[in-house]
């Protein structure tokens, strides 16, 4: 009897580990759901079409990670990434050693061929005139029934944008890569944080039957790898185990669009979304009154413009762009749609660009009677101005632009709302353009980051015709070019008035600021960026 008990223990146990065995294997981890006005623009997860506000919140640090990172919970200072240490060999080459170990969401080792690949013609520059040179890497001979992809015109336009005088990038070994730039570039360590030089799988760019099937679906190295992208609805990720860094923190992250602010909010509050974003600063009162949430965030490396298309017929007058500047009360914007949880800057630069900042610079005086003068002088008539606009795709933006054409129309000028579904309308060339919203942000700290790429000879507003200016360019060369901190500070000096006050280009408004609402018990904290990181060191519940 005592046997039989025994056997009969020994099965029972047998037949209870099973189960106990299973439950502890079970993935403990949590998921989330967070709340956006928009997932991506460009229905692709490709960060070189994908250059973007609302792109930049789910990318980084969740999908996408280049070389040398940022400090997303500090100052947002360069720190080793896939990266662990570089080193200057001179004014045109950086060498870099790459982390050993790190696991492609395919499970492929990360080696310095990936990272040659990843700056290459067939996924970056395609036949971009000035494209870096070298051995054909991806071919209808290297990958057997494939040929090479078609990249859409935009992927090498931003490539371009980013490393406009890239010769080569070569691998010294395995784990060794050298930058090597046609000029000098006191920059280039910049370049390579900065969202668009993220290192990509040779393999699995390869093996996507299209560019499109990669755009939707790429194969990285960060700590979350696509489980579902429904364009125009929701992002699923999921956690990648592997990673470099440690395990994920979070078994599922979903990011589904919800354009109403209310929506978003009111799901916040029933529990159905964790984090809910692009919250207007007038809601935050409301929402903290519920000591179950809060909301962080505030001024971050992104300005507001108003962009100007001088071609049109009321535009191509200066007098006419400087009246527009002059016209707008940028405090009593501040103060009355953001509750002074913001503030304007001094133009088109940020504190840390350093010693490269122009302190005594500013923005454009508010100043009605000059506004009125400047008309008066160019012989504007009321003639009707169009303004381009999205329905909030900015936080605020609809009410702002309200004030705008309001104070617009104190002094004379006539604008008039034109409310568009999406960029290509915004940008479509068969209907007259004057003026229209944007933003600009600062990848890294030197003026060639903003400046020299949104408006500079490569710059999306002279890429797509909207301005451009003979003396700016030059000096937008001689910034990206010369090694010399003195001419390189008076060389910005002038563009900032060449653009910002002569012949404007743009104007800016404030500095941008991003608000994000979330259960108060999920230790979490917001970076000052779009971005979200949902890496183990910020993450606890």
């Amino acid at each position: 009897m005592r046997l039989a008990r025994r056997s009969l223990l020994a099965g029972g146990a047998g037949l209870l580990a099973l189960p106990r065995f299973a439950v502890a294997q079970a993935d403990q981890r949590p998921s989330i759901t967070i709340a956006v006005q928009k997932v991506t623009n460009s229905n692709t997860l490709e960060v070189l079409r994908e250059q973007s506000n609302v792109g930049e919140r789910v990318f980084f640090t969740s999908l996408w990670e280049g070389l040398i990172g940022r400090n997303w919970q500090g100052a947002l200072e360069n720190v080793p990434m896939l990266a662990t240490e570089w080193r200057r060999i001179d004014d045109r080459t950086v060498e870099l050693k790459l982390r050993q170990g790190v696991k492609f969401h395919n499970g492929d080792e990360m080696t310095a061929d990936d990272v040659v690949f990843t700056f290459g013609r067939e996924r970056m520059f395609g036949d971009a005139q000035g494209a870096p040179m070298g051995r054909t890497l991806f071919t209808t001979e290297t990958m057997p029934g494939r040929g090479g992809k078609e990249l859409p015109p935009e992927v090498p336009a931003v490539a371009m944008r980013i490393w406009p005088a890239l010769e080569r990038v070569e691998a010294v070994d395995r784990h060794t890569v050298r930058f090597v730039n046609r000029t000098p570039d006191v920059t280039m360590e910049g370049r390579l944080s900065r969202y668009g030089s993220e290192i990509i799988s040779r393999r699995g760019f390869s093996e996507a039957a299209t560019w499109l099937d990669w755009a939707r679906r790429p194969v990285t190295t960060s700590p979350y790898r696509v489980a579902e992208f429904r364009p125009d609805v929701s992002l699923t990720l999921e956690a990648h185990d592997e990673y470099w860094g440690g395990r994920p923190p979070i078994r599922q992250i979903r990011f589904v669009e919800v354009p109403e602010v209310a929506s978003r909010i009111n799901g916040l509050l029933s529990g159905e979304y964790q984090f809910a974003c692009d919250l207007p600063p007038d809601q935050i009162p409301g929402i903290e009154r519920n000591r179950a949430f809060e909301v962080q965030g505030g001024t971050i490396l992104n300005h507001r413009l108003t962009v100007f298309d001088k071609n049109h017929p009321q535009l191509r007058d200066a007098r006419v762009r400087r009246a527009f500047t002059h016209a707008i009360d940028r405090k009593a914007i501040v103060d009355s749609l953001w509750a002074g949880r913001t503030v304007v800057p001094k133009g088109l630069q940020w504190d840390y660009y350093g010693d490269m900042l122009i302190g005594d610079w500013s923005v454009p005086r508010f100043d009605p009677a000059e506004a009125r003068r400047l008309l008066r002088e160019a012989n504007y008539r009321g003639e009707p101005i169009p303004y381009r606009l999205l329905n909030n795709y900015y936080t605020n933006q609809t009410p702002t632009a309200q004030v705008l054409v309001e104070m617009w129309r104190q002094v004379g000028l006539n604008v008039q709302i034109e409310m568009k579904e999406n960029w290509s309308q915004i940008f479509d060339r068969n209907s007259p353009r004057a003026v229209r919203d944007w933003s600009n942000s600062a990848p890294f700290n030197d003026p060639v980051s903003s400046l020299v790429n949104q408006h500079g000879p490569n710059g999306q507003q002279q890429q797509v015709g909207e301005w451009t200016n003979e003396e700016f360019n030059r000096l937008s060369i001689e910034l990206e070019t010369s090694t010399d901190h003195a001419r390189r500070r008076a060389a910005f000096a002038r563009m900032l008035v060449i653009a910002e006050r002569e012949d404007p280009a743009y104007t800016v408004l404030h500095q941008n600021a991003t608000f994000t609402a979330k259960r108060k018990d999920i230790r979490w904290k917001a970076a000052p960026a779009f971005a979200m990181d949902f890496r183990g060191h910020n993450w606890g519940a």
